[in-house]
């Protein structure tokens, strides 16, 4: 197959609850890291952090929720996820800072008023079908429904690969912090801010 058409058998849904594991899953790969390292912390003895993730997900009361995802299938078996929502701007600064030094510099890079694309992920297998290029062009459909101006994100800088794609589909970079190296974050250097404009 073609890299990046879009074959017909994907059928793009939204996520149940049934799906929560695979998501999990797929969104720690997404975060390189960063949801290992919040769910180790979150983890009871001897709990799998994959069933950490799947709590988080199957709640209904969240951002991190099976609510805000969507999945692509293949054949009855998810290929992919992407997790979204609206990025509002808190209260009250002070109060809702991050304070744990590792996960401070993710949270100085959030764009208020856009519609957050927090994690977006293919397993290997089903790379280079444009399932990712989808998930943007749904992801764009959904900020235009809620009459947000942009969509944001967050990307490693060393994460090449999706960088690209996200500059290939407009997005550029507004700002970047350092990363606090960590043995479970998979990448050094600057974690960045992208963004795109809703047309």
């Amino acid at each position: 197959m073609m890299a990046g058409k879009l074959s017909d058998n994907i059928l793009f849904r939204p996520a149940r609850k049934e799906d929560c594991r695979t998501i999990a899953k797929l969104f720690s790969m997404s975060s390189d890291g960063v949801a290992d390292y919040i769910w180790t912390g979150l983890a009871e003895p001897g709990e799998d952090i994959l069933d950490v993730g799947r709590r988080r997900y199957e709640s209904e009361d969240s951002v991190f929720s099976y609510k805000n995802c969507v999945v692509a299938e293949i054949d009855g078996q998810i290929a992919g996820m992407f997790v979204a929502f609206p990025m509002a701007e808190p209260d009250n600064h002070s109060e809702d800072s991050e304070t744990d030094p590792v996960l401070a510099p993710y949270g100085k890079l959030e764009q208020y008023n856009s519609y957050y694309i927090c994690g977006m992920a293919v397993f290997s297998e089903y790379r280079g079908m444009g399932i990712g290029t989808k998930f943007l062009e749904i992801a764009e459909n959904k900020a235009k429904e809620l009459n947000l101006p942009q969509l944001s994100l967050i990307v490693f800088e060393g994460n090449e690969g999706a960088k690209k794609l996200y500059e290939r589909h407009g997005f550029r970079e507004i700002a970047r912090e350092p990363i606090v190296p960590h043995e479970l974050i998979r990448h050094t250097g600057y974690a960045l801010l992208m963004v795109k404009n809703v047309d």
